[in-house]
C-alpha cells in the first residue's frame, strides 16, 4: 500500500514538472503546400508566385523548400519549434535530408530558417544571418512581409544552385558603416586646428635653433624672415 502510494505521488510530481514543458510546445499546423501562411501576411498574388517558384525549384532537383507562418509560437523558442516542424512535416527526401524550412512568427518578431544536415554544407549558418538580417528584417519592419519571404526565397534558391557570391558581397557592403558628413567635418575642423597650432610653434621656435639671427628677435630661416 505504501509503495502504491508513492509510486502515485511520483507521477503526480513527474507531471506537475512536465506540464510546463507541454503548455509551451505549440500546436503544429498541417502541412497543406509549399507555402502555408496560417499568419496571414502573404498576399494572394505572392503566394502563388512563391508556390510556383518553389515547385519549379524541387522538378529542377531533389532539394525542397517549404515557407510556413505562425501567429505565435505560445512561448516556446522559435528553434526547438522549428526543428519539430521540419521532423514533423518530414522535409526533403529521407535519404537526401535536403529540405529547408523558413518560419515566421510575425507576433514574436522572430523567424528561423531551418536547414535540413544534407544542405548545410551549401546554404551555411552565415547564408541564412544574411538572408534574414539582409532580406527579410528590413523589409519586416517596412511592413512588408511578402516582399521579404519572396526575397529569402530567391536567395535561399540562389545559394541552394550553388551561386552564393551575390549574398556574401551584399552582406560585406552592408556591413560597411555609412558615410557620415558630421564625422568628415570633424575630422577637417580638427586637421586646420592641429596646423595652425603646431605651424605657428614651429614658427616661433624653429627660426632661433636654425636660422640667421639678422637683428633683435629676427631671424631668416628657409627664405623667410
Amino acid at each position: 500500500m505504501g509503495r502504491n502510494a508513492g509510486l502515485i505521488f511520483f507521477g503526480f510530481v513527474l507531471t506537475f514538472l512536465l506540464l510546463p514543458l507541454t503548455a509551451l510546445a505549440a500546436e503544429l499546423p498541417a502541412l497543406t503546400g509549399r507555402v502555408v501562411d496560417n499568419a496571414g501576411i502573404i498576399d494572394a498574388a505572392t503566394e502563388a508566385t512563391l508556390t510556383q517558384k518553389l515547385a519549379d525549384f524541387e522538378t529542377k532537383g531533389s532539394d525542397q523548400i517549404v515557407v510556413a507562418t505562425i501567429p505565435s509560437l505560445d512561448g516556446e523558442e522559435i528553434e526547438p519549434y522549428a526543428n519539430r516542424l521540419f521532423r514533423a512535416w518530414k522535409l526533403g527526401q529521407a535519404k537526401e535530408n535536403n529540405g529547408v524550412l523558413l518560419l515566421v512568427a510575425p507576433n514574436d518578431r522572430k523567424m528561423r530558417i531551418e536547414v535540413g544536415y544534407g544542405l548545410e554544407g551549401t546554404l551555411t549558418d552565415l547564408h541564412t544571418k544574411l538572408i534574414i538580417e539582409n532580406d527579410m528584417v528590413p523589409a519586416f519592419r517596412a511592413g512588408d512581409f511578402s516582399g521579404g519571404i519572396s526575397k529569402a526565397v530567391d536567395d535561399m534558391i540562389m545559394v541552394l544552385e550553388g551561386n552564393p557570391e551575390e549574398l556574401e558581397a551584399r552582406g560585406e557592403r552592408n556591413q560597411q558603416p555609412p558615410f557620415n558628413s558630421d564625422d568628415l567635418f570633424f575630422t577637417i575642423f580638427i586637421a586646420i586646428w592641429a596646423i595652425i597650432f603646431f605651424g605657428g610653434l614651429a614658427a616661433s621656435i624653429l627660426p632661433p635653433i636654425f636660422g640667421q639671427k639678422i637683428g633683435p628677435g629676427r631671424y631668416r630661416w628657409l627664405g623667410m624672415t
